[in-house]
């Protein structure tokens, strides 16, 4: 297999990070892992059996799609590998993820369970993990082997895989969609428009520790709003319909969002505080 490098953010998740690069050596070495950081950089990062590397990128707000090229940018592998910072990787995941990228020209998709806050502690096992995570029932992952999906809105970057040429290709995530939301749609489309397509992978899986959210992503309003109207410009259709019809129903903006969408205001900060999700909520 070629080599592989793992890329992940960071912005003030450093126990989530500690966690991440723990399940990593607990797993086979890969070549390298690469952590961007787009806040301060904190603490020193622990003794590894992989060089492990920081890459400075602040920023005030969550430059996802940037981020994630700078990434690529300092990464050598022959086979990227991205891990969300929330996510602990199970030790056959990086392996898997990169073995099914080595094998087909695609965006390899890997399977997701979700924990509860307070899941994962000092001296935790995978299966203990495995025990309390919960897939997100959106996305059918076979048991093993991959699975194309038509839906290229199905793709996610919470852990995912392809090689780096393949990448380069594609140019990458799209800087102008700036802050949170449909950056890794784009990318997705893009593939497909391309002939590459999104694949799920029967391998184990990431789990993905709790942190505050809200649903809808309130927080994120005016980031998600921005990058829709992007998205539709180029593809011609709606990305987050779903986020965009919550904030419909909260009267944030327009229910119709032909030809574009009429913001009628912002949240309050109850109205985020309300749509926090539950810490016994995996998502």
């Amino acid at each position: 297999m070629g080599s592989i490098s793992v890329v992940t953010l960071n912005k003030g998740r450093e126990a989530h990070l500690a966690r991440l690069i723990e399940g990593l050596a607990r797993g086979d070495a890969p070549a390298e892992c690469v952590v961007v950081e787009m806040g301060q950089a904190p603490s020193p990062l622990p003794e590894t059996p992989f060089p492990l590397r920081r890459v400075a990128h602040p920023s005030d707000g969550l430059p996802l799609a940037a981020a994630r090229n700078a990434g690529r940018k300092a990464a050598a592998g022959d086979i990227l590998v991205y891990l969300d910072v929330d996510c602990i990787p199970a030790a056959g995941l990086v392996a898997g993820l990169a073995a099914a990228a080595e094998g087909h020209d695609a965006l390899v998709c890997g399977p997701i369970r979700y924990l509860p806050a307070g899941a994962v502690r000092d001296g935790w096992s995978e299966a203990d993990l495995m025990r309390v995570g919960q897939l997100h029932p959106a996305r059918p992952f076979p048991e093993s082997g991959v699975v194309e999906t038509r839906n290229p809105g199905l793709f996610w970057s919470l852990a995912f895989a392809v090689r780096a040429s393949t990448w380069d290709r594609l140019g990458g995530f799209d800087e102008g969609f700036d802050g949170y939301g449909a950056e890794d749609t784009d990318l997705a489309f893009r593939a497909a428009e391309a002939g590459v397509s999104v694949l799920l992978a029967g391998v184990p899986p990431a789990f993905h520790q709790h942190h505050l959210s809200c649903d809808p992503p309130l927080q994120h309003f005016a980031d998600i709003v921005r990058n829709a109207r992007r998205f539709r410009a180029r593809h011609g259709l709606w990305p987050m319909d779903g986020w965009l019809d919550a904030f419909a129903h909260l009267g944030l903006i327009a229910a119709e969002r032909e030809p574009d969408i009429t913001v009628l205001r912002p949240p309050t900060p109850d109205e985020v505080a309300a749509a926090r999700v539950p810490a016994d909520r995996p998502f």
